[in-house]
């Protein structure tokens, strides 16, 4: 056999495997769809049950897959991100939990009215089918997607980054174990068994129909093709250039260890500040005490040029630096002329993912949040805190940064579409 012709047959296999978890998962999606809550919520605890039980199993995959990371020189927020200890499942776990006691939002009524003709209308809530995750790196995300899409009446096709295969694989048996004690089908958790770049071709061409929604979390790189090649409908933001803004009546002792843990906490996750803007008016008394702060947390500073000559350390930053997701212990900073300046540079610069001001001027910080066009906003609040379970959403898939349908952090209720009952009396149209 020719060379093009085991290709051939190589992209006919997967092709073949992912049309066959599309079907199963459409078929699981309709029996989801229509399974009472308590069913739902018994698998969800059970599934929490069995992560806890497969931590010694789920840890040495973890080692082997993190071991392979290490050796290829990642970036230790890239490590980071991939590493799991018993704490971070332990936190899997309780999250799954936490779902489990969130109301269920399908079926819920959102809206009813009656017109003058008799009629009585309802807006209520439903599953929007089969979703498709296509993630690098996080192995949590394996337990978050498939227990917020199993709440919501969904079912999900997993694919996980080749990086960390092994560990998802052990967690997603575990939520098959767990949606089989419940009775309920394991079609609903489905996990591309496949490395071949191809299995993410065939998603975001939908499988035939199958796939109704697709989201996407990981780097830049996979989130832009996921947007450019899909073509089903996306939940997705390309990057987090994330702000915090020290507006002039800002208060330096809360200022100090919000902004660190606003950049530091977790340098890896979408909602680590990337730009620290600081008002001109207080530069001379904020910005060395809070840039001193980071440096000694180990974060390494780009600054312009009024920086640069209040910290030696600091080095020039680019015009690059102001829209780059450092997603590493660096962070760009700049003194900006006031509160028109500050929204400017991240209507210039931002990614419409989170943005933050520091101020004890309430006024000052309803404009910010009115005018700063961002899926979150936040006033005297680390950024770290752009997260569907700091929300009470009990987790999330994902943080949409679009103007369609879910914004902010994906949870249940962004994870639901609607439809609208009509009761009558036997009312006929003139």
């Amino acid at each position: 056999m020719t060379t093009t012709a085991v290709l051939k047959r190589e992209s006919e296999d997967v092709a073949s495997v992912m049309l066959a978890m599309g079907r199963k998962a459409r078929a699981a999606a309709r029996r989801i769809a229509l399974a009472p809550s308590a069913a739902k919520d018994q698998a969800l605890r059970a599934m929490a049950s069995e992560i806890r039980a497969a931590a010694p199993a789920i840890l040495e995959a973890n080692a082997l897959d993190v071991a392979a990371i290490k050796a290829s020189g990642a970036l230790p927020s890239f490590i980071d991100r991939a590493t799991l200890t018993p704490a971070r499942i332990e936190a899997m776990a309780r999250g799954v939990e936490e779902i489990a006691d969130l109301a269920d939002p399908v079926g819920a009524v959102t809206a009813a009215w009656d017109r003058p003709n008799g009629l009585h209308l309802e807006r209520v809530r439903t599953p929007l089918g089969v979703i498709g995750v296509i993630y690098e790196s996080r192995p949590n995300v394996t337990a978050d997607a498939g227990a917020l899409t199993l709440k919501s009446g969904n079912a999900v096709i997993l694919r996980g980054g080749s990086d960390t295969l092994r560990t998802s694989a052990v967690i997603h048996a575990a939520l098959a174990r767990g949606l089989e004690a419940a009775g309920l089908p394991a079609d609903a958790i489905q996990m591309v068994p496949l490395a071949d770049r191809a299995a993410v071709g065939a998603m975001l061409e939908g499988l035939g129909g199958s796939i109704d929604v697709i989201v996407p979390r990981g780097g830049k790189s996979l989130v832009a093709r996921v947007q450019d090649e899909a073509r089903v409908p996306v939940f997705a933001h390309l990057e987090g250039i994330v702000h915090i803004y020290i507006h002039a009546a800002a208060d330096l002792a809360m200022a100090i260890p919000l902004v660190v843990n606003a950049k530091m906490r977790r340098t890896g996750v979408c909602g680590a500040a990337e730009t620290l803007l600081i008002d001109r008016a207080v530069a001379g008394t904020h910005l060395v005490p809070i840039v001193r702060a980071l440096i000694d947390a180990g974060c390494s500073i780009r600054g312009d040029e009024e920086t640069r000559r209040l910290v030696a350390e600091a080095t020039p930053a680019s015009e690059a630096d102001w829209s780059t997701e450092y997603l590493d212990a660096i962070i760009a900073v700049k003194v900006v002329d006031g509160l028109d300046a500050a929204i400017d540079h991240i209507e210039t610069y931002g990614s419409h993912h989170t943005d933050a001001i520091i101020t004890a001027d309430q006024a000052a910080a309803d404009r910010f949040l009115a005018e700063v066009d961002s899926a979150i906003v936040l006033h005297n609040a680390s950024t770290q805190f752009a997260d569907g379970g700091e929300f009470g959403f009990g987790g999330e898939i994902g943080i949409a940064t679009g103007r369609m349908h879910a914004r902010g952090p994906v949870g249940v209720e962004q994870l639901t579409s609607f439809k609208y009952r009509v009761h009558g009396a036997g009312q006929t149209r003139p």
